[in-house]
């Protein structure tokens, strides 16, 4: 212990210092071998490995830029098709429209035009029929003068009168 008290640090002994060197340049050589080549390795891995991540996620930045273009353009396709198919629509139904007022039209045609000449054929059978009822009248008439005895004109001229005030014309 006493070898302990002597000790000073300020003023080393000369084996002192040349043991801590020599376990020091030991202690380094062993350090740079196996410490600081495999640490050194791993910096470099780890630095690649970093700037293969900053080149993946630029990539990916582009490609994600790319596909939001082609995001938008898509997006305006599908709005420039669904405005057509709107415009095809609105035209189809234009259309349709158009062709329903067109055969309404030429269905109230042939109606008006069945009408009229159901109308006509009606006045004309009237027609007839009042003409067969005045021969008939006529007929009935002149038979019932005939069938009288005539014996002088004014008797016959009176029964005439008779007759056609008994007669009832609608």
């Amino acid at each position: 212990m006493l070898f302990l008290a002597d000790f000073s640090v300020i003023k080393p002994e000369p084996g002192l210092l040349f043991w801590t060197t020599v376990i020091f340049l030991i202690f380094w050589y062993m350090m740079s071998r196996f410490a600081f080549k495999p640490i050194g390795e791993a910096l470099k891995k780890r630095e690649q490995d970093i700037q293969e991540a900053l080149d993946e996620a630029k990539k990916a930045r582009e490609e994600m830029a790319h596909l939001e273009a082609k995001n938008e353009q898509l997006l305006a396709e599908a709005r420039e098709e669904r405005a057509q198919m709107l415009k095809e629509a609105k035209d189809a139904k234009e259309q349709i429209i158009a062709e329903a007022k067109e055969r309404a039209n030429a269905e109230y045609k042939r109606k008006v035009e069945s009408a009229l000449h159901d109308i006509e054929n009606h006045k004309n059978a009237a027609m007839v029929e009042l003409k067969n009822k005045s021969g008939q009248l006529a007929i009935e008439i002149a038979e019932k003068i005939l069938r009288k005895e005539l014996s002088n004109k004014a008797e016959q001229e009176a029964y005439a009168k008779s007759l056609s005030d008994s007669i009832q014309l609608n």
